[in-house]
């Protein structure tokens, strides 16, 4: 629940149409089109696709709470008792929204980063990628973040945003964290070496859900308009990436997906080549669901204490798709 000094943080900070869910987005960034060739397409997402790994698992939205986190990575093979990397060559995908709404951001971000160094020297990968709630904090919307969470970062110096007048805006208590996520901050900088679309193997992965017209865009060109973004190279990220429809918010495929979505899923794929979308993004309550005939599967079981779901996390070996987990007690 946001706390009542984090309602006069936004009150200072956003404009009165921050009380919409989802936000409005930032304005799009004008780009000419793409050819939409199969040469041109391979072009683009080249950068983004990694090859079939022997085990690949995906865990979904974490929302701060670092024994969730936990949790998931053990069932996932990835991590000991004491949090060590054990998963050897494993290929793991979180995808997005490791912050907000939970009181451990700082320690869940950092979590991820040892654990793709650990994971980099035993063979492995860990594609952390960010979603809406990663994007929403750079853009400076902390609606949802706990004062706990706000704390964790009272131990970071201002940095380079530190004189910034957007960061000035906050009350004091809040500027760690505000300059630590803003474009170009020190927590900006770790997020922008992660994407918002990643290709592994035959799957394709994202917090939201991808569209025909995400693909004629460019998957490869979204991360990198992303990326600038983040490292405060760039303004905002295009609306493909940020509107209500967008890469890291859209929900076509994971609340009720008319047999259009279906369609376009469908022609999705085909343009990737690949099997299959995994997303994040829309919490299912009762584990891991899968539609519009194994096209996609959605992997947010709402694992945080916020939302009191399943640990469950969804393990790819071949074309073989099995849903390891456990119920909290």
């Amino acid at each position: 629940m946001i706390r009542a000094a984090l309602v006069l943080c936004a009150a200072l900070c956003l404009s009165a149409a921050c009380n919409r869910d989802p936000p409005p987005p930032p304005p799009a960034v004008p780009a000419p089109a793409t050819s939409g060739s199969s040469s041109a397409l391979a072009d683009d997402t080249a950068e983004l696709r990694f090859p079939a790994p022997r085990r690949l698992v995906a865990i979904g939205d974490i929302h701060g709470d670092l024994a969730a986190a936990r949790r998931a990575l053990r069932i996932a093979g990835a991590i000991d008792d004491a949090d060590k990397w054990i998963g050897g060559d494993l290929v793991l995908v979180q995808t997005g929204d490791r912050i907000d709404r939970g009181n451990e951001d700082r320690a869940v971000l950092d979590l991820f980063e040892r654990l793709a160094d650990e994971a980099k020297a035993a063979g492995g990968t860990v594609h952390a990628l960010n979603g809406n709630h990663e994007l929403m904090n750079v853009a400076g919307d902390f609606r949802y973040v706990s004062r706990p969470a706000f704390e964790e970062f009272a131990g970071l110096g201002p940095g380079i945003a530190g004189s910034d007048p957007n960061i000035l805006r906050f009350p004091e208590p809040y500027r760690p964290r505000a300059a630590a996520f803003a474009p170009g901050g020190t927590y900006a900088r770790k997020l922008a070496a992660r994407g918002v679309v990643a290709i592994v193997g035959d799957s394709v992965f994202v917090h939201g859900g991808v569209s025909p017209a995400h693909v004629r865009h460019g998957l490869g060109r979204a991360n990198r308009e992303v990326r600038a973004w983040l490292e405060g190279a760039s303004g905002p990220p295009p609306s493909v990436v940020t509107s209500d429809d967008g890469l890291v918010w859209t929900r076509r495929y994971s609340e009720r997906p008319t047999p259009k979505d279906c369609a376009d899923l469908g022609e999705v794929l085909d343009l990737l080549g690949a099997k299959r979308l995994v997303v994040g993004h829309t919490v299912q309550k009762d584990g891991i669901t899968e539609g519009c005939g194994g096209k996609v599967w959605r992997v947010d079981v709402g694992m945080s204490a916020f939302y009191g779901g399943k640990t469950e996390v969804l393990e790819i070996v071949g074309s073989n798709l099995r849903r390891l987990g456990e119920t909290p007690k």
